[in-house]
């Protein structure tokens, strides 16, 4: 069953609406005034980290900001934001996934901090699925049509699920059926609306979890690792120029209901976009009183 829901009444105590003097005009104090171009690094294929840069580029374009997305892969924003070429990206993992670049280029760029702390690989079932571990799954796989969905081949969430959790959980007598992402995810639509069981290989952040009820079943020998954090990392001299905005990255968090909220919005939808701005602008609207919290 999918379910829908907006965070517009979500309560997050009470946000002081302070409007800076002159509104747009006014981009801040000190260098912040001066120059008000910001680039914002962002790695192709990575939802997390393009809604994250929507996000704030249009709540800088709100506060006088001229702000630009400039995609690439996460080798070259590692090495644009070190450059300079780029100001900030927002979609640093640490402490495995994008370790060896921090550590390369450690030295000319800042990490300012981790918006969210649960970004992880899954197995993820329907809500109302009668186990809630893969230690139990083995035992229910007539109950899962001996099936479990996974993503492309070559993906490394398919190698730690055929290295790892296949071998440890003796699963060896499922049916893992590898395609695509968008296979997968019309599979579990299917068995979802069906009301069947579905078991599906997946990773946090991801819109399915919005749009869908699903849980992720406990992995209690560890095999598809620990969570990780997503981090702003910035440009030498970036809390300099832009002291204010530089705060406001720093104290930036979005736990990942926002986040799967605000990927379903994006990501959702059967048409092609090339320009999430309307639809992140909605987004915005429905949820202002946490988007205002973000630079209050």
């Amino acid at each position: 069953m999918k379910k829908h829901h907006a965070l517009a009444t979500l309560a997050l105590g009470s946000v002081a609406a302070l409007a800076l003097a002159g509104c747009s005009g006014d981009a801040g104090t000190g260098s912040d005034a001066d120059a008000k171009e910001i680039t914002i690094g962002v790695f192709n294929g990575w939802p997390e980290g393009e809604a994250a840069s929507y996000l704030w580029k249009l709540i800088l374009e709100d506060k006088g900001y001229d702000v630009e997305l400039e995609y690439a892969d996460a080798g070259p924003v590692f090495q644009a934001v070190a450059g300079g070429d780029y100001d900030l990206a927002l979609d640093g993992w640490l402490p495995l996934t994008h370790a060896d670049y921090f550590a390369e280029y450690g030295d000319d760029i800042t990490d300012i901090g981790a918006w969210n702390d649960d970004a992880k690989l899954t197995i993820a079932v329907n809500a109302d699925a009668p186990i809630d571990s893969l230690d139990e799954l083995a035992g229910a796989a007539d109950q899962f049509g001996n099936r479990l969905i996974g993503i492309e081949p070559g993906a490394g969430l398919t190698k730690a699920t055929q290295d790892a959790v296949i071998p440890t959980y003796g699963l060896e007598g499922f049916d893992y059926i590898t395609s695509s992402t968008p296979a997968m995810l019309a599979e579990l639509d299917t068995k979802l609306a069906a009301g069947e069981n579905v078991a599906v290989t997946l990773w946090r952040p991801h819109w399915a979890y919005d749009a869908y009820d699903i849980k992720d079943l406990a992995d209690p020998e560890g095999t598809l690792g620990d969570a990780e954090s997503i981090h702003t990392f910035t440009r030498t001299g970036f809390d300099t120029d832009f002291p204010e905005v530089n705060t406001w990255l720093t104290d930036f968090r979005m736990d990942s209901d926002v986040l799967f909220s605000l990927e379903n919005a994006m990501y959702n939808t059967d048409e092609q976009v090339s320009d999430y701005t309307d639809i992140v602008r909605a987004w915005m609207d429905e949820n202002k009183e946490w988007v205002d919290s973000l630079t209050a």
